[in-house]
C-alpha cells in the first residue's frame, strides 16, 4: 500500500470518496456549530479534528490523482478535472480555519448559559463583540462550507465526465432492448 496505489487500484479513485464525503460534512458541522455554539461545545476538538482531516486528505488526495493523471494518457477532460481539483486545497484550509474558529468560540461561551459577552471587560463592548464575533463566524462558516461544497461538486462532476465519457455501452449486454 502506498499513497498512489492500494491493493492493485490507483488510490485516488479510493481517497476521492473520503473527501467527498467529508467536505460536505465539515461544512455542515462547521455552519451549525457557528450556528448553534451548544453544537460546538458539543462537539468539543473533535470539530477541528474534522477540519484538519478533511484538509489533510486534499492534497494526499491530489497527489494520488496526479500520479495517475500521468498514467491515463493526455485527455482534455483529465487535464480539466486537474485543474479543478487544484483549487480546492484553499477552500479545505478556509474550512478547517473556520472549525478552528468556531470551536474557538464555542469554547469561549460558558457552559452555563452566560455569553461571551460577560467575560468581556469594557462595558461598551459587551454584547456587541461576541454578537459581532459570532455573527462573522456564521457567515464564515456558510460562505466557506458553500464554497468548499460546491468546488468538491464540481471538481466531482469533471472527474465523473473524464472517467465515464465514452467508456460504458448505453445498451445493457445480454439484453434484447
Amino acid at each position: 500500500m502506498s499513497l498512489t496505489h492500494i491493493n492493485g487500484l490507483p488510490a485516488h479513485v479510493l481517497f476521492v470518496h473520503f473527501v467527498v464525503v467529508l467536505v460536505p460534512l465539515t461544512a455542515l458541522a462547521a455552519v451549525v456549530c457557528a450556528v448553534q455554539p451548544r453544537y460546538a461545545r458539543r462537539m468539543g476538538l473533535s470539530l477541528p479534528l474534522l477540519g484538519l482531516v478533511t484538509l489533510a486528505l486534499v492534497p494526499v488526495t491530489t497527489h494520488a490523482g496526479e500520479w495517475l493523471k500521468a498514467r491515463v494518457g493526455n485527455d482534455p477532460l483529465v487535464r480539466k478535472h486537474a485543474e479543478l481539483g487544484d483549487g480546492l486545497l484553499p477552500w479545505a484550509i478556509g474550512l478547517f480555519l473556520v472549525t478552528l474558529g468556531v470551536w474557538w468560540l464555542g469554547r469561549r461561551t460558558a457552559r452555563s448559559g452566560e455569553s461571551a459577552a460577560e467575560s468581556v471587560p469594557s462595558a461598551g463592548t459587551r454584547r456587541s463583540l461576541p454578537t459581532a464575533l459570532r455573527a462573522t463566524a456564521a457567515v464564515l462558516a456558510v460562505v466557506v462550507s458553500a464554497g468548499a461544497v460546491v468546488d468538491v461538486y464540481r471538481i466531482g462532476d469533471s472527474g465523473a465526465k473524464a472517467s465515464w465519457n465514452d467508456n460504458y455501452d448505453k445498451h445493457p449486454s445480454g439484453h434484447n432492448g
